[in-house]
């Protein structure tokens, strides 16, 4: 009979450790945070938003995003004004050490200096270091639009043209998209509240309240906001100008109409359709020593 009574305190206490240790495992449930459904938990600390320029703005970007950050689809930090290129292309900025000018205008086709005609190069230049992870000079892409495109400068005419800079762009893994003027305001407001960047052409014949004594001229454009309807302005010709931000009405109604196409549009960069992947400025050039805008 005791050997009996034994094995049954045995056994009720072998059902009550098992209880006890079920209750432990159901309470370790119950008190477990989990992340809320949507949330990444990211295994390394976030990278910090602000970024310099020097050595490169994109250098440090990668669109700021790890392989695994970009497969968990984490969204890159707004792009800022510091953050962009705004290449000067003319001799007057060498000359007076101004950031953002470089040797390159000393450079000529035929006796046309590239003060004259180097404006869509810097623009091209500007959104390559901007929106990709490289770093070229104005220069090195007036080389290899001459190599990818049907760019042929010449003395008289060394301006690239519409189809030249899209066909290079494109080249670089830009999408791209040419475009004529809309008939109506908000068209263009709209496209520009969506897309990258974008190179417009403008003249004072068309409008002159901003632009004065400009028949025809590439600029590029940033950042649209739409609270004040203003854009960030990359002006190559125009070191007092350059890095401001305007209406974005003074664009559209100085576009220079009398000709193919009257902007271009950025609208994303593909790393793996970049057939270039240049990286280093050679020529010297004034490099902005700190991001101070």
């Amino acid at each position: 009979m005791k050997k009996y009574q034994s094995a049954l305190w045995v056994a009720l206490g072998l059902l009550l450790m098992l209880g006890l240790a079920g209750d432990g495992i159901q309470v370790l449930e119950k008190t477990e945070e989990k992340p809320e459904q949507g949330l990444d938990m990211p295994e390394t600390p976030a990278p910090p938003q602000e970024y310099g320029l020097y050595a490169g703005i994109s250098r440090e970007l990668r669109y700021h995003l790890s392989a695994q950050d970009g497969r968990q689809g984490k969204k890159a930090p707004a792009m800022k004004r510091k953050d962009v290129y705004t290449f000067l292309q003319g001799p007057k900025s060498w000359e007076e050490k101004l950031p953002w000018s470089g040797e390159w205008c000393r450079f000529q086709v035929e006796g046309n200096p590239f003060g004259g005609f180097g404006c869509g190069l810097c623009c091209m230049a500007n959104i390559y270091n901007t929106l990709s992870p490289y770093e070229v000079s104005p220069l090195d892409m007036f080389e290899y639009a001459k190599g990818v495109s049907d760019y042929a400068p010449a003395g008289e005419a060394g301006a690239i043209g519409w189809q030249d800079m899209a066909d290079s762009l494109e080249s670089c893994g830009f999408s791209v998209k040419l475009c004529r003027k809309p008939h109506v305001y908000k068209v263009f407001q709209k496209q520009m509240s969506k897309v990258k960047s974008a190179i417009v052409l403008v003249s004072s014949s068309e409008d002159d309240t901003f632009w004065q004594d400009t028949p025809g001229h590439y600029v590029n454009i940033w950042l649209y906001r739409a609270k004040d309807d203003m854009v960030f302005l990359a002006e190559p010709g125009d070191p007092d100008r350059n890095r401001t931000w305007i209406p974005l009405r003074y664009v559209y109604d100085a576009l220079k109409t009398r000709s193919q196409y009257h902007y271009l549009l950025v609208e994303s960069y593909e790393e793996e359709e970049n057939q270039w992947k240049a990286d280093g400025i050679q020529i010297e050039w004034n490099r902005p020593k700190e991001k101070t805008d």
